[in-house]
């Protein structure tokens, strides 16, 4: 049997052989019976959601107070449970090393080896030559403007300095 096009899908304003058009009746029926499923995977959506978040909220107390939990966090992320990214990023590599000297006291040392003012930009490549550490330019400019509220630096044209009285003795 041979089907053209107009046998099987009728256009818009056409009917097939033996159909009547739905009538408003039918119309609002089929929108009814939608709007209500709508809401059953609403409120089905928002009971599998509370039941996540409690679930998420034992792994933490268990996790917390010696429990092992098989945690689903990677699997959440993208990757299976319990394995790392393929490329850490940087602070994840260092996570485990104990900096050698504290970021406020390497901020102070870099701006001591520039006797003619430093900028952000030469602290955080002194950090990065001389110590190893990887520093986020926020996280100095903090450590440089927490130097000087204590008056232990000065900020003169985007440059940082030792006060004077402190560059003198040394």
């Amino acid at each position: 049997m041979k089907y053209r096009r107009h046998d099987v899908v009728p256009g818009i304003g056409e009917m097939r052989k033996g159909e009547q058009m739905a009538t408003v009746d039918d119309i609002g029926r089929e929108r009814q019976r939608v709007s209500e499923r709508l809401a059953q995977l609403d409120a089905e959506r928002t009971k599998l959601s509370d039941q996540l978040n409690d679930l998420e909220t034992a792994e933490r107390v268990l996790t917390r107070f010696g429990g092992k939990a098989d945690t689903t966090k990677g699997r959440r992320k993208g990757h299976p449970a319990g394995t790392q990214p393929a490329t850490p990023g940087k602070h994840r590599a260092q996570s485990g090393q104990a900096p050698s000297v504290l970021l406020s006291d390497a901020s102070l040392k870099a701006v001591q080896a520039h006797r003619k003012g430093a900028t952000s930009r030469d602290a955080l490549s002194y950090l990065s030559r001389r110590f190893g550490m990887t520093v986020r330019p926020n996280h100095l400019g903090i450590a440089l403007q927490r130097h000087r509220r204590a008056g232990r630096l000065e900020n003169r044209d985007q440059r940082w300095y030792l006060p004077s009285a402190v560059q003198s003795e040394t």
